[in-house]
């Protein structure tokens, strides 16, 4: 699907400009006639792959994406491009034959200066350059929807743009299912792929693929059957073969008598659900629920904690709205037993600088040693598990014995996983895993929380509530956002109210009109009492605040007095649970650091190369697989 306004710049020298000239009607999605089960999307476009016709190349990444998205609707998922960059002079990062560096190279562009210019869940480079080795294309594993590594790059090898498109949804699948595929493109997906999508998705990867894009600047070609609901159309369930909806008339795109609704979490039986009611339930220690607005049948965007802030129930802290944690990962890679191995198995093995032992790659025959600081970044260290690790069919044990100064002796347990040329060796540590008090992993660096102003965005929520990562207020069921500072509803600006305007409000308020009858001059009196309480807490929260500038404070309080603050009552259906609170506990952290620490140098070379952005849009559940050699 192509914007009525979409993005093209035409030169790396020149501003970005609108075109919205392309023709949006020229690629269609069908089955052959006679053939049960199967599935074709075609372009009708003009075309070809060689040339110097920025036109023709413009549409060749566009019709990559229409093979890609018909790939992914058997799951329920649409691929809704957002905007084609086509580099025609001089590429706008450095993209070699060494496809590690060139990723590396491209998601740093990415996020310090794509992200800012145009939103979008996952970009990925389509290059014509040829990579080392057997490689077609590379992206980091379990890494959609985040800020650092939400991307791919995919070698332009085929003739025809549906080969390079198998190689694309091969690409976008890495990013999050760690389910090893093969080559060529199966015929089904597998349900090693579909089980291992909804376990990551389960986990909390892919988050923003919840989030419709605004069909005003996501969406062209208007049509009606295509599935998605566009300017002047009152619902869209696809064509009038395949519409099951008992709400949308399929050949006019119009609701049926007596429907308000006719898609949507938040409609049932053509009619919208009441505010307050749960439409999306927390789904793993990061992750804020959401919740109907009553005015409209979608479900507000997902949203999950600040990064920098706590896990519930875990040690570590949230990142990208996933906790990540070196015990988590040893499960992963070793199964059920495994746990992280002590800390001088992290400074010891990944000070050599090798395979085994790293902090990264430096190129693509060579490590970069860790400092001491940085070891819980580098190659993970677990101890127990199964005999080998679980994940891959080519992983390597590596077993390292240490001497104690006691004369005993400690076992690390390390792996390099081999899933391929396209998938970095998941055997590093992850981004965002908790590396200190205080600290976490970002670009193989362990760096202070603090560089994500969780501190001062915590400042506003006037103690009743905890940040989103949209850096509004969650507040707490009675208090009403955006600074959990009045009465109200709960929730927040961007993911509605916590509890039901006409259901628990009501019941206070004519609890408080009886009382009021009863005994005013006693009521008067404890209202005065609690209003002067009130104020005390909040200069003295306040004060506290304050005190911390230069030197960041968690200074929401301890145990039951902060879980009393910033969450919802614990029988809100889908609502967090409030034992996360009780991690939040005040602990002094050191001087920040004013920005992030820089990854490691990379070698520079500047071929011609093509950039293609796409945000994948989750309807349902499920994502195909598809291989890169």
């Amino acid at each position: 699907m192509l914007p009525p306004h979409f993005p093209l710049p035409a030169s790396a020298l020149k501003s970005v400009s609108l075109d919205s000239a392309i023709s949006g009607r020229c690629y269609y999605h069908g089955s052959v006639r006679g053939s049960l089960d199967s599935s074709v999307s075609l372009a009708a476009c003009s075309g070809l792959r060689q040339g110097k016709d920025i036109e023709k190349v413009k549409q060749r990444l566009i019709e990559m994406a229409n093979h890609v998205d018909k790939l992914y609707r058997p799951l329920n998922v649409r691929i809704v491009l957002v905007g084609v960059e086509v580099w025609s002079s001089l590429d706008r990062c450095t993209i070699s034959q060494d496809p590690f560096l060139s990723l590396h190279e491209f998601l740093d562009w990415r996020k310090l200066k794509l992200l800012p210019r145009r939103q979008h869940d996952n970009a990925q480079l389509v290059s014509g350059v040829f990579f080392q080795g057997t490689t077609v294309g590379v992206a980091p594993l379990l890494s959609m929807c985040t800020v650092e590594q939400s991307g791919g790059i995919v070698m332009d090898h085929s003739d025809h743009p549906v080969g390079t498109a198998v190689t694309l949804a091969h690409e976008l699948g890495t990013t999050l299912s760690p389910c090893p595929h093969r080559y060529p493109l199966p015929g089904a997906f597998s349900s090693c792929s579909e089980r291992d999508l909804e376990e990551s998705l389960q986990k909390g990867v892919g988050t923003c693929l919840f989030n419709l894009p605004d069909a005003k600047e996501s969406l062209g070609a208007r049509r009606c059957g295509n599935g998605f609901v566009e300017e002047g159309e009152e619902c869209d369930c696809g064509e009038p073969e395949e519409c099951t909806s008992r709400c949308c008339n399929a050949t006019s795109c119009t609701l049926k008598p007596g429907a308000v609704c006719a898609h949507g979490l938040c409609c049932e039986d053509c009619q919208l659900k009441p505010a307050g009611v749960c439409c999306r339930a927390s789904s793993n220690p990061c992750d804020l629920p959401e919740f109907c607005t009553g005015a409209g049948p979608h479900c507000p965007g997902n949203v999950y904690l600040h990064d920098g802030l706590p896990c519930a129930r875990v040690d570590g802290y949230c990142y990208s709205g996933l906790c990540r944690t070196h015990q988590d990962q040893c499960a992963a890679l070793w199964g059920p037993g495994a746990k992280a191995a002590p800390g001088i198995c992290f400074e010891r093995v990944n000070a050599a600088g090798d395979p085994y032992g790293n902090c990264g790659k430096q190129s693509r025959t060579s490590f970069a040693k860790c400092e001491a600081r940085d070891a819980k970044c580098g190659k993970i260290q677990c101890q127990g598990g199964a005999s080998r690790p679980v994940i891959g069919t080519n992983a390597v044990s590596i077993e390292t014995n240490i001497a104690l100064q006691d004369g005993g002796r400690i076992r690390c347990r390390g792996t390099h996983v081999y899933l391929g040329d396209d998938v970095p060796d998941p055997g590093l540590v992850l981004a965002g895993t908790k590396c200190g008090e205080g600290k976490i992993c970002l670009n193989r660096r362990c760096q202070n929380v603090s560089v994500f102003g969780v501190w001062a965005c915590l400042a506003k929520c006037h103690g009743r509530g905890v940040c989103n990562n949209h850096q509004n207020c969650h507040c707490e069921a009675e208090w009403a956002p955006p600074f959990c500072d009045v009465p109200g509803f709960g929730g927040s600006v961007d993911s509605g109210p916590v509890r039901r305007p006409d259901g628990g409000g009501r019941a206070l308020g004519l609890l408080g009109t009886l009382l009021g009858l009863a005994a005013a001059g006693s009521a008067l009196w404890l209202q005065r009492k609690a209003v002067l309480r009130v104020l005390l807490a909040r200069e003295r929260l306040a004060a506290r605040v304050k005190s911390v500038q230069g030197t960041p404070v968690l200074w929401a309080g301890r145990g039951r007095a902060w879980s009393r603050w910033c969450w919802p009552s614990a029988d809100v259906p889908g609502g967090p649970r409030r034992d996360i609170c009780a991690l939040l506990q005040e602990t002094q952290k050191p001087n920040p650091p004013q920005k992030p620490l820089p990854a490691d140098p990379l070698t520079k070379a500047a071929p011609l190369t093509r950039a293609l952005g796409t945000m994948p849009v989750k309807q349902g559940t499920g994502l195909p697989i598809t291989p890169a050699r």
